[in-house]
């Protein structure tokens, strides 16, 4: 078969393949670049990327932490409620924020313990505190659940077996998979003399314990253009599904057409004529078309992206490889050799027959 490759109906494939994935954690990406003429394939949604934040500035006490103290910040942090800041991974080894300084991992290092374990929470989600350790160092933190199986080696005994081989019962059950994550806010060689509010606020670039809405916690990690849209009750071409519900809420109905291209789309209506009357497409979960009518104005149509191209595929990754539409690049003859029998240096001959040489003294043939 000649090797090549060729993608063919690209809009199709992403307008019936992201409906699949929109309900879900969304760990596979596909985003087109129409310049390009590519397909560009990943694993990480931008929605998770996490916002720019301050470092915390907390005074710290030069004091080793006492045993009433880690009483004391146990019991204030466990079973506390709050915001995501942004998108936590599972796995055991989480998020290691350092106290007053950076969190680890980042960047692409960070997108790729989210496509390796999974997604815990979203940024914006409300989450629980379920166990707090206090080692020589750190504080781990074990967000709903905690990314580990609680009785492990105890689903290995078993016992009322028989000597003959008979199957006994387990001393734990088998449990499900854990869905959890893990914080560890680690300190600079010992953990201080702190109070519960001083830790919440160490936590403050990963978790807000502060009493919000879920509006106002879902807009405090995005970006500030679309967090005032969502706040002032307006849709942006760019937007997705959860952002038009946070800020139109439930439409009055819904519409799914085909274009004339026959590609399906989905249409929220927000309004009833003779009112002003709000059309919002989406193909896949990404809104692509505005129409306002008004009676007795004229039809207004937005289709350009609105959001500085926070959901268009403007973030790559290392992991991130694109596709070249069409057959492949012939090769350039200059940077491949034939095999060949010349000796190095010994030049091509001209390309028409050539007298053969005979050894001396063999009979040429007629």
């Amino acid at each position: 078969m000649p090797s090549r490759l060729r993608i063919r109906h690209v809009r199709r494939v992403l307008v019936t393949a992201i409906p699949f994935f929109a309900g879900s954690a969304i760990l596979f990406g596909l985003a087109v670049s129409a310049s390009a003429q590519a397909l560009v394939i990943g694993s990480f949604d931008p929605r998770n990327t996490p916002q720019p934040y301050e470092r915390t500035s907390i005074p710290l006490s030069p004091d080793h932490i006492g045993a009433q103290t880690k009483l004391e910040v146990i019991r204030i942090m466990q079973s506390e409620e709050a915001f995501t800041m942004r998108a936590l991974p599972m796995g055991r080894h989480g998020l290691v924020l350092h106290a007053n300084g950076l969190v680890t991992p980042d960047g692409t290092d960070y997108e790729k313990a989210i496509q390796e374990y999974g997604l815990c929470a979203k940024p914006g989600g409300k989450v629980k505190v379920t166990n707090v350790r206090l080692l020589e160092d750190r504080i781990v933190f074990d967000i709903n659940g905690g990314p580990e199986k609680k009785h492990k080696w105890l689903q290995h005994i078993s016992i009322g077996g028989s000597s003959g081989g008979g199957s006994g019962s387990t001393l734990a059950p088998e449990e499900a998979a854990p869905t959890g994550a893990r914080i560890t806010l680690v300190f600079k060689g010992y953990v201080p003399e702190l109070t519960g509010d001083q830790v919440k606020a160490l936590l403050r670039p990963l978790l807000d314990f502060s009493m919000k809405s879920p509006l106002k916690a879902y807009t405090d990690t995005l970006p500030p253009k679309i967090a005032r849209a969502v706040l002032a009750h307006q849709v942006l071409v760019g937007m997705d599904e959860d952002m038009v519900l946070y800020s139109m809420g439930s439409p009055d109905r819904k519409i799914q057409e085909h274009d004339k291209n026959g590609f399906l789309y989905e249409e929220w209506v927000y309004g009833k004529p003779p009112q002003d009357t709000q059309f919002v497409r989406f193909e896949g979960d990404r809104c692509t078309r505005i129409e306002l009518a008004s009676v007795g104005k004229e039809l207004v149509i937005r289709d350009k992206d609105e959001t500085d191209g926070y959901l268009s595929g403007k973030h790559t990754a290392a992991h991130v490889r694109t596709v070249n539409e069409g057959d492949a690049p012939a090769a350039d003859p200059t940077q491949t050799k034939a095999p060949s029998l010349r000796r190095p240096g010994e030049t091509a001959p001209e390309d028409q027959p050539q007298p053969v040489q005979y050894p001396p003294g063999a009979q040429k043939i007629s």
